[in-house]
């Protein structure tokens, strides 16, 4: 196990990183500031807009564009397992292959496997998030389609609706926001491929990027104007 400490010290700070940023996104007072924060109050605003409106099409519409989307990142999910156990099943090409480059990355065999077994299982789990997010989100229609008419819209069932299918939405938002981290760190771990030291430079990476994206984008700016 020695000769593997600075693989283990990287995968540890791989996992240590992705478990930290969930966690401050979706529990701590510093993440409620994040995009996705803000995303969950219009939410709300488009579920209470929805009482005012007894035609409500393009609220399903859009709600099947949603569906649609988390589809197709399930669907990728899949395609990206299946592409880990193709790489899997190939270990011995893929280290010759290794062996031909000028600088020697060639790891041993069953790290090679170790290395693609922890990408299916990333991939897995961003499969079960994306799919339970789909069915969340079958859930959201299905309540959307309930919601009580605009001549009902000051009623205590009306808002107590309006509250259930909000937090449903949230839900399946917050799902369908863990399966696309798990795809972003997913391309950081592809850095343990070539040195566990590019592992940390890449899991670095991603938790700037994403960061960026949720505290300091153009769209996080724009949603809190």
């Amino acid at each position: 196990m020695g000769a593997y400490w600075v693989d283990i010290a990287a995968v540890a700070f791989f996992i240590v990183e992705w478990l930290a940023y969930g966690f401050t996104l979706e529990h701590t007072a510093y993440g409620r500031s994040s995009l996705s924060a803000r995303m969950n109050a219009y939410r709300e605003v488009w579920v209470r807009n929805m009482l005012d409106r007894e035609a409500r099409m393009v609220d399903m519409q859009i709600m099947a564009s949603l569906q649609n989307g988390t589809a197709f990142f399930a669907s990728t999910s899949l395609i990206a397992i299946g592409g880990g156990l193709a790489l899997l099943r190939a270990t011995n090409d893929a280290l010759a292959v290794l062996r031909e480059l000028p600088v020697d990355l060639t790891p041993s065999p069953a790290l090679w496997e170790i290395k693609c077994v922890g990408l299916i299982l990333i991939f897995i789990y961003a499969f079960f998030k994306f799919a339970w997010s789909y069915r969340l989100f079958n859930y959201v229609a299905i309540l959307l389609g309930a919601m009580p008419p605009s001549s009902q819209r000051d009623t205590a069932e009306a808002e107590a609706h309006v509250m259930r299918t909000t937090r449903l939405f949230e839900a399946a938002g917050r799902h369908f926001n863990r399966g696309q981290r798990a795809f972003f760190f997913a391309l950081g771990y592809l850095g343990w491929f070539v040195s566990p030291w590019v592992l940390l430079l890449t899991t670095a990476l991603v938790v700037i990027v994403t960061w960026r994206r949720q505290f300091a984008s153009n769209a996080w700016r724009a949603m809190g104007n």
